[in-house]
């Protein structure tokens, strides 16, 4: 079964879920700012997926922007990334993560989730 971190507010991850629901995909949802993914499962979903850090956050936030993390981001490892910004405050991160076992996905595009469902 599919795991889902979603914001339930975002129209995005609303969408997603819309989408899962309309193809019969059964999946457990998370809200990713009461459950926010480990310092170390985001760690594995980024480096097992070829992930790029920029990819991993949400660039278009309000908390991405006044933390003016757009000159900081390049500047990063995985483990920096991970452990003092992404794993610490859920909404710094793309949404929604989809994972299917070792696979995943940040954000919501069809082709890339019917990939990962194969």
């Amino acid at each position: 079964m599919l795991k889902v971190y979603e914001y339930p507010k975002c129209s995005t991850c609303k969408r997603a879920l819309k989408w899962l629901d309309d193809n019969g995909i059964k999946y457990e949802k998370y809200d990713i700012t009461k459950n926010i993914p480990s310092k170390e499962l985001l760690k594995k979903l980024i480096k097992d997926n070829n992930i790029t850090l920029k990819s991993a956050f949400n660039t278009s936030g309000k908390l991405y922007r006044e933390m003016k993390l757009k000159e900081v981001v390049p500047t990063l490892s995985v483990e920096e990334a991970c452990g003092k910004y992404l794993s610490k405050n859920g909404m710094l991160i793309k949404r929604p993560i989809i994972i299917n076992g070792d696979k995943a996905v940040f954000g919501f595009k069809e082709e890339k989730v019917n990939e990962l469902l194969k």
